[in-house]
């Protein structure tokens, strides 16, 4: 069995965790940087195609607290506005930095171009091109991992365990992909940047590894989790047509840059009915367009795949080509001529809102932990303002690494091996209950996690009801007990089967948080549609936590977070 030692252990290399790792070796620190995948390559930052919300004021005057006040707007009164704040804040420091380091945002006239997005007030959100922003980030920051010192990058290692001793986290124990073998990592911080939970469902725009690993290793060390029931759609994600490589949420900038028309399947707008302004133009928040679709299809107005129609028919073709002319191309080879016809589109599960529950400096209540990106909870309330998400990664993940980073340099390492080996034990026995001769022709670990995304998306989706939850909260946990009889097939090297079934593990835990949070929240508030409770009601103006209390999930409240002073008087402040 390996065993590794490091100052500060990242786990999840997306653009969070590079961040992180960044920040905490310039601050000092030993960094390990880790994932069940290529370093960079997994996670939802390399996907993202879109832009990053900052207030840098390069296309109209603006400020970090214009931004918060939208944040805030969006969250429906559920935001930790501390967290908001620093997320706003600290945003055009990061675009700036990323700036030095050559990322490549998109210019006009020596000054970054930026774009209106939904739920902002001024055109706010930068770019690299609007189909290649995730990868030029991910990019860059991999640069910067690489030509750092202090960084140590493992790919193909999954954690399956952090390790707490006496109320601090001493380090982890995970498994190495290649060999089946544990390894133990002993670090004097862990930082805790594996992102969402969106791969939970059975229609979803989120990479493989986004199944939820982060807020079950903070719930099995004993930190907290915030606002679990808040799971984002995105309204427009590609239905039909078929599409081959290219993103399904890529309509975005389409829509809200030329002003794309959402119709039902009469070829009628329809955003109005539902307390919101569209008018052609992309206006409309994320949650109340997603329930749009959703209420017009339940009406029998549907497209014929399902969805709505997205039409850019409007459009000359001068314009669609000054603004996406490759883009159009590509689009044609898939069959898709949007002078011509239009697409169809639905809500897709894209983002959580929720994650674990860290303060100022992204740091749990158990000493040594800290998370980052957006496997932190709080900021965005009950609805993520668009183009916060990268500028999560930065901010969240710079600042988990700094702390971290910080907080290893006065501390001893504290690893103890008798504290891992509960753990080493779980594995060493799931690893061992073999197949007893039977053929392993097909992954029962497949077919569940294919139930759960289904079970997720029909009773724990985007509208739910009291008795749709309670149903989908009884076959979570059914498949809890039946996980632990699953047989395994007995290789040993890339034994894939073992690695589903922990990150399977990991998976029902965190789908069993959503569910019971969800229960327990009687009202409709942002990106939560209760259709039994369709009022938001102001006296549930409060957060959900979820602990592991004695093997079970305990729901708690707590109060909101505001901000401590008012918007207005934040540019005299500064």
């Amino acid at each position: 069995m390996s065993h590794l030692a490091t100052d500060v252990l990242v786990v999840g290399a997306g653009g969070a965790g590079m961040y992180a790792a960044i920040a905490a070796a310039r601050n000092g620190a030993e960094a390990l940087l880790v994932d069940k995948s290529m370093i960079s390559r997994g996670g939802a930052t390399i996907m993202a195609q879109m832009t990053v919300a900052a207030a840098v004021g390069h296309q109209e005057p603006d400020h970090w607290t214009h931004h918060l006040a939208d944040t805030i707007e969006a969250g429906r009164g559920l935001c930790h506005e501390e967290l908001s704040a620093i997320l706003c804040r600290e945003a055009a420091e990061r675009i700036h930095e990323m700036d030095r380091w050559k990322v490549g945002w998109a210019r006009k006239g020596g000054r970054m171009t930026q774009v209106m997005a939904p739920g902002h007030k001024v055109p706010r959100c930068v770019y690299v091109d609007f189909l290649n922003t995730g990868p030029a980030v991910a990019k860059c920051l991999r640069t910067q991992v690489a030509q750092g010192s202090g960084i140590t990058r493992v790919g193909g290692l999954s954690i399956i365990a952090v390790i707490v001793r006496d109320g601090q986290a001493v380090g982890a124990v995970g498994l190495d992909v290649e060999t089946g073998e544990p390894v133990t990592i002993e670090a004097k911080a862990v930082v805790l940047a594996a992102g969402g939970l969106t791969k939970l469902y059975r229609r979803n725009s989120a990479s493989i590894n986004m199944g939820g690993d982060g807020y079950a290793l903070a719930l099995e060390a004993g930190a907290e989790l915030i606002d679990m029931e808040f799971v984002q759609f995105f309204p427009i994600g590609h239905l039909a047509p078929r599409l081959v490589g290219m993103d399904p949420i890529m309509w975005d900038p389409f829509r809200y840059k030329l002003g794309g028309r959402l119709l039902n399947g009469d070829m009628q707008e329809f955003i109005h009915r539902y307390g919101a302004s569209d008018s052609g133009k992309y206006t409309a928040m994320r949650d109340v367009t997603s329930y749009a679709i959703i209420k017009e299809g339940e009406a029998g107005r549907a497209s014929p795949h399902g969805g709505a129609w997205l039409s850019f028919q409007h459009i000359p073709e001068r314009e669609l080509r000054a603004a996406f002319g490759p883009v159009i191309d590509r689009l044609l080879k898939n069959g898709i001529d949007l002078l011509k016809e239009p697409v169809e589109v639905a809500p897709i599960a894209h983002y959580h809102m929720g994650g674990v529950r860290v303060d100022a400096e992204m740091k749990t209540r158990i000493a040594g932990l800290y998370s980052g990106g957006e496997a932190v909870g709080g900021a965005n309330g009950a609805n993520r303002l668009s183009g916060n998400a990268i500028t999560e990664a930065f901010v969240f993940g710079e600042r988990a690494g700094r702390f971290a980073g910080l907080y290893a340099q006065n501390r001893r390492q504290a690893w103890d091996a008798r504290a891992a080996a509960p753990v080493l034990d779980r594995m060493r026995a799931v690893a061992a209950r073999e197949t007893q001769g039977r053929k392993w022709t097909d992954s029962p670990t497949g077919r569940m996690l294919a139930e759960l995304q289904t079970v997720m998306w029909d009773q724990v989706g985007l509208l739910r009801t009291g008795a749709k939850l309670e149903a989908g909260l009884a076959r979570i946990r059914a498949m809890r007990a039946e996980l632990d009889r699953l047989p395994f097939p007995a290789e040993t090297p890339f034994n894939l089967a073992l690695l589903d079934w922990h990150d399977l593990r990991a998976s029902l835990l965190v789908a069993e948080s959503v569910a019971v949070a969800a229960i327990a929240r009687t009202e409709s508030r942002g990106a939560h549609q209760r259709e039994d409770h369709e009022e938001m009601d102001p006296a549930q103006t409060y957060n959900q936590t979820v602990e592991l209390a004695g093997g079970a999930l305990r729901l708690g409240k707590a109060p909101v977070v505001r901000y401590p002073f008012q918007l207005e008087n934040a540019v005299a402040a500064e």
